[in-house]
């Protein structure tokens, strides 16, 4: 991937546009979806109208019991327990996965946390790059041979303008030295582009293409973290908790509407490794309109999609795709 294949391709859609209006006219009979955390937030309307296009999503969930209650008007959705922070859970939601014999033709990586207090997961690990990153990048690894059953999939990767923040601490990826919480998030959201760019590298000649998005900014239950009152500096919210600039932020309906453009769209056929944003293909961050997001070169930059991958292969110890 590079800088010069981040351009637009003239997509019909935009900002505003809603996940059903995306998929309008895509039939998705037959098609299965995995959506991690597809629950709540974007993730719960994404699985929404990707059921309601026809396909079975499969939503892996960290709390299945709310899960089910959330999707129990979603026809066409199944439950599974997986917390993307364990290593072991990880190994066994795919392992049952891969039993049932069955392929996957949309694996969206959508579950993720943001802005959370110093926190550690697995041997140790930074929780933010542990569960949004090396979480998913062990889970569509081990889930390989199902992606590439049927001649491949369509692997998608929920980044964000997070990632204008940082790119990887290669000195302190774990943040042991001065934790800062927005700067773990975008190194975080940078891991989820690049991881995105090296696994259409390796797996493109397989069928399987991999993008990362923005959805836009949306206030979901990813905000937990935060304090009102930080919103409320931050010009997101008023006192009373109402948006001040309804035009800034996307409703769920319109936060999902980038993944499934990534999902789905015939536009992005014989495509891969690209960063996206309303739906459409993003320009490089140094290019983009005042006010807009666009690209960093760090998160898009091949040399640096391989170290990682290196690194999340170390640190798991899986890499199917590198080897298979």
């Amino acid at each position: 991937m590079t800088r010069s294949q981040q351009h637009p391709i003239g997509s019909p859609f935009g900002h505003d546009s809603t996940a059903s209006e995306v998929l309008s006219g895509i039939d998705l009979g037959g098609k299965l979806a995995v959506v991690t955390g597809g629950y709540s937030g974007i993730g719960l309307e994404t699985t929404r109208a990707l059921a309601g296009a026809g396909a079975h999503v499969v939503v892996p969930a960290r709390r299945p019991e709310a899960a089910r209650e959330a999707l129990a008007d979603i026809a066409g959705t199944e439950v599974a327990t997986l917390d993307l922070g364990d290593l072991d859970s990880v190994r066994a939601f795919a392992e049952e996965f891969r039993a049932s014999g069955r392929s996957i033709d949309l694996l969206i990586n959508n579950a993720g946390i943001m802005a959370c207090p110093e926190t550690r997961v697995g041997p140790g690990w930074e929780a933010q790059f542990g569960t949004n990153h090396l979480g998913h990048y062990a889970l569509t690894n081990l889930l390989r041979p199902a992606l590439v059953a049927d001649g491949g999939a369509r692997v998608v990767e929920l980044s964000s303008t997070g990632h204008l923040r940082s790119g990887i601490r290669w000195d302190d990826v774990d943040f042991r030295e001065g934790y800062d919480k927005w700067e773990a998030y975008g190194q975080a959201k940078t891991a989820n582009v690049l991881f995105a760019v090296h696994l259409d590298a390796l797996a493109a000649e397989d069928g399987v293409r991999a993008f990362a998005l923005h959805p836009g900014g949306i206030l979901t239950p990813l905000q937990r973290h935060l304090e009102r009152q930080e919103m409320v500096d931050r010009g997101w919210i008023d006192e009373q908790g109402e948006l001040i600039d309804p035009d800034v932020f996307k409703t769920p309906e319109q936060g999902a509407a980038t993944t499934v453009f990534a999902a789905t769209s015939p536009l992005l056929d014989g495509l891969g490794g690209l960063y996206l944003e309303d739906c459409e293909v993003a320009v490089p961050a140094d290019e983009a309109p005042e006010g807009s997001g666009g690209v960093k070169d760090w998160a898009i930059d091949p040399e640096q999609a391989a170290r990682l991958w290196a690194l999340s292969a170390e640190r798991t110890g899986i890499d199917t795709f590198g080897r298979g």
